[in-house]
């Protein structure tokens, strides 16, 4: 008896484990998630705080109809002038915040910070700020480079250099979206 009831359990378990149905059908494929975003605003002018010594912009950057999460690293990259490229063409060179500066009154630095919705720009120093010449504080422009956080955690590259950001994102300049 003892014998048959092993026997009926081990063919029970064999018929149970070895049955299964089909994987049906592979369902519709669906649209890649948006990884990277970069955001590019121009003509960016600060306002003066004079009760706090800082300059600062008046309106957040917004992250229209991109969802940043917890984790996810917000880059903000300033523009700071333009060399000639290899290829002879010139190109855009793009500084990453916080950036100092020094000056014949001292130091300041651009800064930023961010929500899940938007970024603000400040300018903060060791000195009377509200002395800095008129192209530090207006018609500045920023690139935003939003990077989820799987790609931030496990990117081996220079996050200041921005060109070796967007070749690691396999984002180029058709992919910027211009904001004004």
């Amino acid at each position: 008896m003892k014998k048959t009831t092993t026997i009926l359990s081990l063919l029970l378990v064999i018929i149970l484990t070895s049955c299964s149905g089909s994987d049906g059908r592979d369902g519709v494929d669906g649209l890649d998630a948006e990884y990277s975003k970069v955001i590019e605003v121009t003509g960016i002018d600060y306002v003066y705080d004079d009760a706090n010594n800082e300059w600062f912009t008046q309106n957040p950057i917004p992250f229209d109809g991109v969802e940043v999460l917890e984790g996810d690293a917000v880059l903000v990259y300033l523009a700071d002038g333009s060399v000639t490229a290899s290829d002879g063409e010139p190109t855009e060179l793009w500084k990453l915040m916080p950036i100092t500066f020094f000056d014949a009154n001292g130091e300041f630095q651009y800064e930023f910070n961010h929500t899940f919705e938007n970024v603000e720009l400040n300018i903060v120093g060791n000195f009377d700020l509200s002395t800095l010449n008129n192209a530090a504080v207006s018609n500045q422009t920023v690139r935003i480079v939003i990077i989820p956080t799987e790609y931030a955690e496990n990117f081996n590259g220079d996050f200041s250099n921005y060109n070796e950001v967007m070749s690691a994102l396999e984002l180029n300049e058709s992919d910027v979206q211009i904001l004004q």
